[in-house]
């Protein structure tokens, strides 16, 4: 009566900005909304911050997300990064910044990719890594046709 089918079980999906996601109870650290951390924070496991964090964030190899109550002054380093709440200070990431509509983010921003819903602030440096740089193709050899310069046309 109660059996649950296996072919019923879905993947989880990737979390999106705005839209609310049940906390799961492992591999995720929760900063509850009445909890307030001064400090140097580091973990191997995901972060939701509901609560206050001044100090610094260090997730590297993890994604962070600020709820819409988080408030935080640090500077972040994670591999993604969701705003849903107010931040003030760097977010250092080597994959996706999320700035939810209602986020407000007071520093700098470097990341490879960025998304930036209507309705959220930033206010600060966005930097998406080195650019890639153009290649000059070598010059033509002399031995090489040249294209004859098209009749009427002087310089």
């Amino acid at each position: 009566m109660f059996k649950k089918n296996k072919d019923d079980q879905s993947l989880a999906s990737p979390p999106r900005i705005g839209e609310v996601q049940p906390i799961r109870s492992r591999n995720v650290s929760v900063i509850g909304p009445t909890l307030t951390f001064r400090g140097e924070l580091s973990a191997d496991e995901d972060l939701v911050i509901e609560g206050m964090i001044e100090g610094t964030i260090a997730h590297h190899d993890k994604n962070i997300t600020i709820g819409k109550q988080g408030r935080v002054i640090a500077d972040i380093h994670a591999n993604s990064v969701i705003v849903e709440g107010e931040l003030r200070g760097d977010i250092h990431s080597d994959g996706l910044v999320s700035l939810a509509s209602g986020a407000s983010v007071t520093g700098n921003i470097y990341c490879a990719r960025i998304v930036m819903q209507d309705g959220a602030w930033f206010n600060g440096k966005l930097d998406m890594g080195a650019k890639m740089s153009a290649q000059v193709a070598d010059e033509p050899d002399d031995d090489e046709e040249q294209l004859d310069e098209p009749e009427g046309l002087t310089a």
